[in-house]
């Protein structure tokens, strides 16, 4: 009876962390950190959760389970696709990976992409929302959305 007590709570553990890792690096705080840590670096202030742009994320991502094609829904927005355990943290550190791209003093991209970048440091952008989902090709698809959006022609991000 003590053995099987024991490995009943040995597999319920199992499937706690089994349900934890599936949520690890999607929750709000985790696209938020990312985003946040970017943004001081650059001395721009913290972003917050907007459930609205969140949902709005998800519905979109949900619509693209099919093709899981990166197609813009609007501006304030990046899409990013990736397979295996692609997370939400993943795609906004792919963001945050276009940092050497960005020239601040020609406020222009120069040797690879930097829209992502520029949008998650964009100073008035101040809210975020994202969403994740799995296309029919097993490859996850993410959407954030930004508010007020960011990337306007001719301006700088800060």
């Amino acid at each position: 009876m003590r053995l099987f007590k024991h490995t009943l709570l040995l597999v319920c553990l199992m499937i706690l962390v089994i349900f934890y890792s599936c949520d690890a690096q999607n929750s709000p705080q985790d696209y938020l950190k990312v985003h946040n840590d970017a943004r001081a670096k650059v001395g721009v202030g913290p972003m917050s959760w907007d459930a609205a742009l969140a949902t709005k994320a998800q519905n979109y991502a949900n619509s693209r389970r099919g093709d899981c094609n990166l197609i813009h829904s609007g501006p304030g927005e990046n899409l990013a696709k990736g397979s295996g355990d692609f997370t939400g943290r993943g795609a906004a550190q792919l963001w945050v990976a276009e940092k050497p791209n960005y020239n601040y003093g020609s406020n222009q991209c120069v040797g690879g992409p930097c829209g992502h970048y520029t949008q998650v440091i964009w100073r008035t952008s101040t809210r975020l929302g994202c969403g994740r989902a799995l296309c029919n090709n097993r490859w996850w698809f993410i959407c954030c959305n930004y508010a007020p959006p960011g990337n306007i022609i001719g301006q700088r991000p800060y």
